[in-house]
């Protein structure tokens, strides 16, 4: 999806942005900083652009109207008058003080750059990119002199650990932008990066679609459908397996023939059409009914999709396959058994 071989960092600017709860305030650098070596450019775009594979990708939103968005305005500024960078710059750093009043954030160092020469599937564009380094961690350096050896210590950015990270594409400016994110936080009381801070929504593509639907299938599954039908478990584990083994095997998405080789039963059917308008309503998401579907978004969702039935602490049988393969039953004493068929043994 995204391609950085040919990338060029243009411009960049540091600020230091504190927590506004606890009056840390922000400091503005005067100029753009210069590399001394051209490793450390590319050590810098490593630790910037490595978290960024196959993610998510939402729109700028603001339940009013698009330009209400502080965030979408300063980019919209920056690709119509690149050289307006500095000062939006800082005009971003305001604002991520403003967003900055939980007492758990951290302060940090705000790096607001521009690039040129980005692939977006396939498409090559300008990017614009804020990346925030909160953490510090203690590196040892040890250093030979004299046929003897000194240890010291020094504090700095881990090139491996991003802590926040925006990438906006200069692709859909109508919708939004194309807007990737990384937080290593994942505390539902610091989401004020994506919510506050930037302010964005997922996008409306097949990635999305892909991931919804089947998300919307699993919650309908394992916690509706039992409510409505006498489903056992391992019915449960079947029509899981059947839903991403459509997804897997169909290049495009339609609803009513998902219904069909998935559910197989009218009843079951129509319970699920009632799920999908109250799932969709209450979450506040887009979907289609007919779409092309993400093979990306496939393979990170059916990580999910548990294929394991737990019987007591002693055994966990994994249902890969064919459900008439198995029986379940229970014994004149009670016992509960199930019955599996197979071939081979491995």
């Amino acid at each position: 999806m995204i391609d950085f071989t040919q990338i060029q960092l243009e411009e960049i600017y540091i600020h230091q942005v504190g927590n506004k709860l606890r009056d840390e305030g922000f400091k503005i650098s005067k100029e753009d900083i210069s590399f001394a070596e051209e490793d450390t450019k590319s050590y810098l775009l490593k630790y910037f652009l490595s978290p960024f594979n196959n993610n998510e990708v939402y729109n700028f939103h603001h339940p009013s109207e698009l330009n209400l968005n502080e965030i979408y305005v300063f980019i919209k500024r920056i690709f119509a008058v690149p050289e307006t960078l500095y000062q939006s710059s800082i005009d971003i750093s305001k604002h991520l003080y403003e967003k900055s009043t939980h007492p758990k954030i951290n302060g940090g160092e705000l790096c607001v750059c521009y690039f040129k020469k980005c692939s977006f599937d396939g498409i090559n564009t300008e990017a614009i990119g804020f990346f925030k380094s909160e953490r510090k961690d203690v590196f040892l350096k040890f250093n030979s002199t004299n046929n003897n050896f000194e240890v010291k210590h020094e504090n700095g950015v881990n090139v491996n650990k991003l802590d926040k990270g925006c990438l906006i594409f200069n692709l859909e400016e109508e919708n939004g932008y194309k807007v990737c994110i990384i937080d290593s936080n994942k505390s539902n009381d610091t989401q004020y990066w994506k919510n506050e801070f930037l302010n964005i929504r997922p996008a409306s593509d097949i990635y999305n679609f892909t991931k919804d639907f089947l998300s919307l299938t699993k919650e309908y599954v394992t916690k509706q459908l039992t409510d409505e039908f006498a489903v056992g478990k391992a019915d449960q584990i079947d029509l899981l397996n059947r839903s991403v083994e459509y997804f897997k095997t169909h290049e495009t998405f339609e609803k009513s023939d998902f219904e069909k080789e998935v559910f197989q039963n009218n009843g079951i059917i129509d319970s699920f059409r009632s799920f999908n308008e109250t799932y969709r309503q209450e979450n506040e998401i887009e979907l289609s009914d007919s779409f092309e579907i993400s093979p990306q978004a496939v393979k990170k969702q059916a990580r999910v999709f548990k294929s394991v039935l737990k019987l007591d602490k002693n055994f966990h049988i994994y249902i890969h396959g064919d459900r008439e393969l198995i029986e379940q039953g229970v014994e004149k004493d009670g016992r509960k058994y199930y019955k599996i068929y197979y071939q081979d043994e491995s």
